[in-house]
């Protein structure tokens, strides 16, 4: 998938997304549209209904009573049928009309529906002096009028849906490309770019939610410029305490509690020394001085300087153009946090423009994988105690010189830190050829494994 083509597959797989909330509100529009065509289908059917059965009945109490006139004028006998008359006696009267009439002589009219082929038929019968006669009114037209009112009802019922569902899929795009820009802010709010924000002013529920993200940022930007000043307050406060006692413990006698003073107060400076580095790194105005750099030697130097034992694979001899100062600080406290944190071996690979670092030990954290490295937050008790500075210091300086430092695990564990130089290397002035065209360097397996070809090995113990 190419660059150009991957936000129209994404808009595409957004668009037929069925989980997704426009969807979502085209399924309740659609499912409140059918509701109300339904109700208001039923009540137009039955009003409708109700008003041919009464006019139907209507006309066969007007038929029977002309009936009963001309049964009476023509004293027609009682035992005959007379249906050339007009009206039916005896045999030719149903069995349903007989029995609504019973033994009465009141008026009763039956809606037949008993024989489809025929059509529906309005009946009115009565008794006079003992004889049934009943009239037979046809309701066939009225029937197909009112199926082909229903079938014009669903057949208007689809068409509002086939115009409703794509206006509503329409009409929420705008809220829904709020929302997208909402999760779009706290996406890169999450990746540290704390200076997103929604700039929606809407006085509606998005709107609101839109507020509560720009205010969170705020103050997640406020809260983390202030502990950068402290941290920068704390580092400059304590630089001139340092090197007092630095030269104290340099005037002790030597003896073994001089050298465990020594030791403490080295780390206590190195700790100060992270410090400063990091609160120069937050300001934001550090500058890379690139030039060629043969990343072989640099990592060799690198590593020996670390005193901790490396296995160092160098494959061809390749030159990026970068910063040989900050490249020597991200190798060397990469080396470092693997050893402090991981288990041995601790192998640094040099392939291309990619540098990796892994150890066997019980790999990142989740939440460090997640978020990142945080300062004094080491991630989990398994990676052993430190104060959280090193990959921190080594994520910085990645960026100040526009190298990509990513965190991994490998199978079946360990911790992988791989450095990639390529865009770097492509920015340094004078460099034809940064890397030879090797290829990123793949994450180095475990030691159980047999080792890959190697042009220059090296380790210090």
């Amino acid at each position: 998938m190419t660059p150009a083509t991957a936000p129209a597959r994404r808009s595409l797989w957004r668009l037929a997304d069925p989980r997704s909330l426009r969807w979502k509100i085209a399924a309740a529009v659609a499912a409140a549209a059918c509701a109300m065509a339904l109700g208001i289908g039923v009540l137009v059917h039955r009003s409708t209904e109700a008003r041919s059965l009464s006019v139907g009945r209507a006309g066969a109490e007007r038929a029977l009573a002309e009936a009963e006139t001309e049964f009476r004028s023509e004293g027609t006998p009682r035992h005959s049928a007379s249906q050339s008359s007009g009206f039916m006696t005896g045999d030719q009267v149903p069995d349903e009309l007989l029995d609504r009439l019973g033994s009465g002589s009141g008026h009763v009219t039956w809606y037949d529906t008993t024989k489809p082929a025929h059509g529906a038929a309005m009946w009115a019968a009565t008794r006079i002096d003992g004889t049934v006669i009943a009239v037979r009114t046809d309701m066939l037209t009225d029937q197909l009028s009112r199926q082909a009112l229903d079938r014009h009802m669903r057949y208007a019922a689809i068409a509002t849906l086939a115009v409703v569902v794509p206006l509503t899929l329409l009409a929420a795009e705008l809220p829904l490309r709020r929302l997208r820009r909402v999760t779009d802010t706290t996406r890169r709010i999450r990746h540290g770019n704390l200076d997103a924000r929604t700039s929606d002013r809407a006085r509606d529920e998005i709107g609101e939610i839109a507020s509560a993200v720009d205010h969170m940022a705020d103050a997640l930007r406020d809260q983390l410029h202030s502990e950068q000043r402290f941290t920068a307050d704390v580092a400059h406060e304590l630089r001139t305490p340092i090197a007092g006692l630095v030269t104290s413990a340099s005037l002790l006698p030597e003896s073994e509690p001089t050298d465990l003073v020594r030791d403490r107060v080295r780390v206590l400076r190195a700790l100060v020394d992270d410090l400063l580095e990091i609160s120069r790194l937050d300001t934001g105005t550090e500058r890379a001085d690139t030039q060629p750099v043969p990343l072989g030697e640099l990592a060799e130097e690198s590593v020996r300087r670390t005193g901790l034992e490396t296995r160092l694979t160098v494959t061809g001899r390749p030159v990026a153009g970068t910063d040989p100062r900050r490249l020597d600080r991200i190798i060397t406290n990469l080396v470092v946090n693997a050893h402090r944190h991981g288990k041995p071996p601790v192998e640094v690979a040099v392939v291309g423009t990619t540098i990796v670092v892994r150890d066997h030990g019980p790999g990142f954290p989740e939440d460090l994988l997640d978020q990142g490295p945080r300062r004094f937050r080491t991630g989990s008790a398994e990676r052993g105690h430190g104060h959280g500075l090193g990959l921190t210091i080594a994520l910085g300086q990645a960026q100040v010189i526009g190298a990509r430092l990513t965190l991994a695990n490998a199978a079946p564990h360990g911790a992988v830190a791989t450095l990639d130089l390529r865009h770097a290397a492509a920015a340094a002035p004078g460099l034809e050829h940064p890397a030879e065209a090797a290829p990123p360097a793949p994450a180095p397996q475990p030691s159980t494994h047999p080792d890959p070809p190697q042009d220059r090995s090296s380790g210090t113990a």
